[in-house]
This record gives structure tokens, sequence and C-alpha cells, in this order.
């Protein structure tokens, strides 16, 4: 049998991984899955990770069919967080993670779940739960069972730099990463490139196009082009923001709407997003923002 890290390369999404799997292991998982579910009783499969206190309870349930069984976790995962986003009110996404530690438990060399467990994890509400030190410890445990995976300990770089702002941890393991076989040329300037100042948002816009560049298709690739919209995004305020000081230059005052300063022809950019919604002008600050109601807005920090 494959292992994690050899499934990942052939598959094209998590939801695509594990319907192959499914097809492939199909006579053996009903036996398994009535093994496990009847262990469980009542609880149903989105509520069994708070009676199972660790991916070892579920291994001694399936001895010998660890790597199906962590499959089939790894599917009920991707369907929780789907479900979580779309279904949730609260969107707390309490068993992700416990969900994630099962499947990884059960087979340590499942690559794909630490890679798009991070990203359920980290991305902050509504896209993730919010929790990105759930995120790396995730990755860093992932580059333990997995040491020759470069791209773990590129994305646990890429994490310590884009969600906890850590510029010198994120060097160091950026630098460890470039040492593997097999290793991107460019890490070690990116790692080198994350100490120098100034330059945040070029910095993070190059890592999520990575993420993008070397994802296929599915959750993950979708996640960083939404990130690399954002930034266009961003840019884009921020020249609306130099226009509303050209107008304030030029009028003695600020513009009183967006409108009239794009028919004063000084605003180059449209006042809208590339979703269509407009941005919005701070009247007393003059600074120009993404709106909270469009899918590009992100928090800033």
């Amino acid at each position: 049998m494959k292992s994690g890290a050899e499934r990942e390369a052939a598959v094209p999404s998590p939801y695509l991984g594990a319907a192959a799997l499914l097809l492939v292991l199909g006579p053996a998982i009903p036996w398994l899955q009535t093994r496990i579910d009847s262990t469980l009783g009542e609880f149903r499969p989105q509520e069994e990770a708070l009676y199972l206190c660790s991916g070892k309870h579920v291994k001694r349930m399936a001895p010998g069919f660890e790597a199906v069984a962590a499959d089939i976790y790894w599917l009920r995962t991707v369907q929780y967080f789907g479900g979580q986003r779309s279904f949730s009110q609260d969107k707390n996404f309490a068993l992700l993670y416990p969900l994630i530690e099962i499947a990884t438990t059960l087979d340590p060399r499942l690559e794909i779940a630490y890679r798009y467990g991070a990203i359920f994890l980290s991305e902050p509400a509504p896209m993730g739960a919010g929790r990105p030190q759930e995120g790396i410890a995730i990755l860093e445990r992932g580059a333990r069972e997995l040491p020759d995976s470069w791209r773990l300990r590129q994305d646990l770089g890429f994490f310590y730099y884009l969600f906890l702002k850590d510029a010198e941890k994120a060097s160091e393991v950026l630098m460890d990463a470039s040492r593997i076989p097999g290793a991107a040329f460019w890490l070690k300037a990116m790692a080198a490139d994350l100490l120098a100042k100034g330059g945040d948002r070029e910095k993070s816009r190059r890592m999520w196009r990575q993420m993008y560049e070397q994802a296929e298709e599915g959750i993950l690739k979708a996640n960083a082009l939404a990130r690399l919209g954002a930034f266009d995004a961003l840019d884009q305020a921020d020249r609306l923001s130099e226009a509303v000081g050209s107008f304030e230059r030029r009028q003695g005052r600020r513009p009183a709407s967006l409108a009239e300063l794009h028919a004063s022809g000084l605003a180059r950019d449209p006042i809208v997003d590339s979703t269509g919604v407009p941005f919005v002008l701070d009247a007393d600050t003059g600074r120009v923002t993404v709106s909270h109601r469009s899918t590009l807005w992100m928090p800033e920090g």
C-alpha cells in the first residue's frame, strides 16, 4: 500500500483522493466502519472525536487497517470542515484538530492531512478556524514524521511568517528546508529576504503564490488564489488612498465620497474591488480600505 506522501503526489484534491481510495479499498471499508461505529455506539461521526481521546484509540479498533482508517478519517475531516464553513452558525471547528490528529496518528505519512489540515486550522474566520498555533503544531508533527519532505518545512516556515509574524523563526525553518535534497532553489533567498525590513505584503504574496503554484486543484489552490486576490485588493485600496491625498492637496479638503474622487479623474483604479464590492472611504482619515462585505477582505496585522 502506498504511503501518505506518495498518495498526495498522485491525488488532485482531498475529495478526489478519498473517492479513489474508497473505490480501491471498498471491500474492507464497510467492515472497518462498522467496527469503529459499533464501538462508538450512538455517537455520530462528527461527535466521535470528543469520545476518542486520540488516534491511538481508533488504531486499536482496526489493527492492520490503519491506512484505510486514516483515509476514512481524512475524508471525514474534509467533510466536517466544509460543513462547518457552509452551514454552522458558530463555525468554531471544535472537532477539526482532533480529527486531523486521528488521521495522522493512523497514518503518520499522510502528508496531505498535514498540509491541508494546517490551512484549515490557521486561516482566520470565516475561511478557517483561526487557530494558527494548532496549524503550526500539525506541520511540526508532519516535519518530524516526514523529514525528507521539504514542502512540509516550507509550509511551516511560511506559516510562522504569515500567521505568527515571526520572521526570524520562519527564516530558520526555510533555511532548514533548503538543505533537504530536492528542495526548491529559491528557499535560501527567501529565508534571507525575510530578515530584511519592509515589504511585508510582497513577501506574503510570494509565499501564497508559491503555495498556489505547487497545489493541485482543490481547497489549497483555491484558498491561495483567494489570498492573492485579497493582496491585489489591498494594493488597489492603497492607490485609492493616495488619490484621496492628491484630491485633498488640490481641493483643500477630502472628497465626500469615492464617487466624487472618481469623477475628479484622480483615481486611476475602479472604486470597486474585483468582486464588485465598493471600497470604503474613512472620512476622518482619508484612508480607503476593503469592505468587510467583500470576500476579499481579510484581517490586518
